[in-house]
């Protein structure tokens, strides 16, 4: 009979001292294991507002949007920007 552990004890770690992120550049300590997009959102002072959307950077595939109701399972070195939600490009005056 083997005892499996569900976490490996360097995991349990990281989730007691914190998982350590990137929002913009800016760094910030989280304790909970998922998050949604909506509540990574409210990490940063001020919270990332309507007006913007978040994606996830990812080192070998494509940014990822992070909708408000989408879980992300946090880990030290994940990082995150923010874009302008609506790109107006201007009125053209022909």
């Amino acid at each position: 009979m083997t005892d499996s552990p569900m976490t490996s004890e360097p995991e349990e770690k990281e989730a007691r001292e914190g998982f350590r992120i990137q929002i913009d550049r800016e760094h910030f300590t989280v304790h909970k294991e998922e998050m949604t997009g909506a509540e990574i959102r409210q990490v940063p002072t001020p919270p990332i507002g309507p007006d913007r959307d978040l994606f996830e950077v990812g080192p070998a595939h494509s940014d990822i949007k992070i909708e408000d109701n989408a879980v992300v399972e946090m880990r030290s070195g994940l990082r995150f920007f923010t874009a302008p939600a609506q790109i107006n490009p201007g009125s053209s005056s022909r």
